[in-house]
């Protein structure tokens, strides 16, 4: 959390020193609790692995044991278990109606007071209304959102006003690599069902 203040009072004219007593959380040996371990949850625990993180996820669905075993990921079958045990939490599902608002006043509760809420997949996945209310009061240490509802939000939201949260403005996959690859594989879809082919990325499989 204090990347965005640190930049800040690098860069000020008015800066003389540096202060000594800002203390960061060290990943490193943290637990990480993945809430969707889908294509994207799972390259997510490749790179914690890389960290020496302790991983936890859940999933509608368990991956192999060997997916396991290769990213050293333990599966929570209850999420509440999950939340308990993280120091950092990170959201990646889909939006749907069943993780509308998953996380709210009682999830946010059952997580450690020091950990981090992060979230890169939809803003209505949580109950924004619940995280202002946590970040006050010191119910969690942090969040750090790529995502919002809406985008953008208000200019008067009391999430701006928060100096425990990290807000991008969706920008997960904003590199010239990956919005050259979405259009590739876009391109693809469209010309299988021009020429009567396997669609390769359908949303919903026959």
């Amino acid at each position: 959390m204090y990347l965005h203040s640190g930049c800040q009072i690098a860069v000020s004219p008015d800066t003389k020193c540096f202060a000594v007593d800002w203390l960061g959380v060290e990943v490193t040996g943290a637990t990480l609790g993945i809430i969707g371990m889908g294509s994207i949850g799972y390259k997510v625990a490749q790179r914690a692995r890389a960290f020496d993180m302790r991983i936890l996820y859940h999933n509608r669905n368990r991956r192999r044991k060997e997916e396991e075993e290769a990213v050293g990921a333990h599966y929570c079958e209850k999420m509440e278990d999950l939340l308990q045990q993280s120091d950092f939490v990170m959201l990646v599902v889909n939006l749907t109606p069943d993780t509308h608002k998953l996380i709210g006043k009682k999830e946010l509760g059952l997580m450690k007071p020091t950990a981090t809420l992060i979230n890169i997949s939809r803003g209505a996945v949580i109950d924004q209304d619940a995280l202002v209310e946590a970040l006050q009061n010191k119910v969690i240490r942090a969040a750090a959102l790529d995502v919002t509802y809406p985008e953008p939000l208000p200019r008067d939201h009391p999430l701006l006003k928060l100096s425990n949260i990290i807000i991008a403005p969706h920008i997960g996959t904003a590199t010239a690599q990956a919005i050259r690859m979405m259009a590739e594989e876009a391109i693809a879809n469209m010309l299988a069902v021009l020429n009567g082919q396997p669609i390769p990325s359908e949303v919903f499989p026959k």
